[in-house]
């Protein structure tokens, strides 16, 4: 999904057992999107003479009359297999996806459930790996995408969807514009909310901050708040001319974790909204939602810490870009997001020097636990030392 740039913004594949890299069917859907809408509006008709008959790894797909995405968001199963293939992508036989450690673990849980040790989804002694992928990026033209990948819960019920191919729900990118002069109600009087935004940062005059570590993100399921700086341009004498400035802000985010309980509270998408809406630094709706003691947390209510249910965490990034009335761009900046309410949640980023840092747990926990702690954690590496661990 993107903050902007393509008319579909944002779409989904589920229910796939031959495409080989799922996350690039959905780049390839949002890619043609915009054909697809515009074909849609023409003509509002299928063409003729383009069903598609497949014969393949796995099972045939015939009289499947699929000329395109036309303008759904999310599709699942035969239908976007048979988009892959129209489109060029790999596919492979689904003994591809099988690998013994996983099936272990399926086993294994299995196994303890029906022992009455505890759910086969989720065990208070063992970490089940929700096999989530996400990405977030931002480019050099302000655009924000998110990207999220998943095999699913472990041994979920066999036709359950969860939130990673939901818009909203485990992912979300959006951009939108605020008026420095615009106020809002809150519970008292009108405030403005960019003198909200200094005093919340503590920094006074104008501020602008380059960002770090903007150019990716990756992470599997684990509050790092930071300070919001307002772009606030002053005269010769000093005086501010905020209410002659304008903010484009974006925000991307993909989320892991429980993705029943992502559904239910639309976690990415509320993120979002809060940010935007109250118009508070996104870091701030992120632990809203994805924090200790927020919508994800309560949304389990008696559940929480007996079945999963409401765990999870979130990575994203944000970006304003501040400019005057004549439109120059007077200030720019960039924020990574992070935050989760579970044990540890798998992320990773490059600084601005190329750097790579990793971390599982919060900063604060890591110290509570340092015995524990994976060696290398929160500390700047070089990427191609990690390339090669890998190999």
């Amino acid at each position: 999904m993107v903050s902007r740039g393509y008319a579909k913004r944002g779409v989904g594949v589920t229910g796939l057992r031959r495409v080989k890299n799922p996350i690039l069917l959905a780049k390839a859907m949002l890619e043609h999107g915009n054909e697809d809408l515009a074909q849609k509006t023409d003509s509002g008709l299928a063409h003729k003479d383009t069903s598609i008959h497949s014969k393949g790894n796995g099972p045939e797909t015939t009289g499947l009359d699929i000329p395109s995405a036309q303008g759904h968001t999310l599709l699942y199963g035969e239908t976007a297999e048979t988009l892959a293939k129209m489109y060029g992508l790999e596919l492979v036989d689904p003994k591809y996806f099988f690998t013994q450690n996983r099936w272990d673990e399926h086993m294994r849980a299995l196994e303890n459930e029906r022992a009455g040790k505890g759910l086969a989804t989720w065990s208070a002694e063992e970490y089940l790996p929700q096999g989530t992928c996400g990405a977030v990026a931002l480019d050099s033209d302000g655009v924000v995408c998110a990207a999220t990948s998943t095999g699913g819960m472990t041994n979920k019920l066999t036709g359950r969807i969860g939130d990673t191919p939901v818009v909203g729900a485990g992912f979300w990118a959006e951009e939108w514009a605020e008026k420095s002069d615009s106020s809002r109600m809150a519970s008292g009087p009108t405030v403005n909310p960019w003198q909200s935004w200094k005093k919340y940062s503590g920094l006074p005059g104008p501020v602008v901050e380059l960002s770090t570590g903007l150019r990716s993100l990756a992470a599997d399921c684990l509050p790092t708040p930071f300070l919001y700086t307002p772009f606030v341009q002053t005269t010769s004498s000093g005086a501010s001319t905020s209410r002659d400035i304008q903010a484009t802000r974006s925000i991307g985010l993909s989320g892991t974790g429980n993705g029943d309980s992502f559904l239910r509270v639309t976690a990415a998408r509320s993120v979002g909204s809060i940010a935007k809406w109250a118009r508070v630094p996104a870091t701030d709706a992120l632990y809203q939602v994805a924090g200790r003691g927020g919508e994800l947390e309560k949304s389990a209510g008696d559940r929480w810490g007996k079945t999963g249910e409401g765990e999870g965490g979130m990575i994203g990034i944000e970006s304003v870009v501040s400019r005057d009335a004549s439109g120059k761009t007077i200030g720019t900046y960039g924020k990574i997001l992070q935050e989760h309410n579970c044990g540890g949640m798998f992320r990773a980023w490059i600084e601005d020097d190329g750097k790579a840092v990793m971390r599982i747990f919060h900063p604060a926990d890591t110290e509570r636990i340092q015995s524990k702690a994976i060696e290398g954690e929160g500390k700047a590496e070089d990427v191609w030392r990690w390339a090669i661990d890998k190999a």
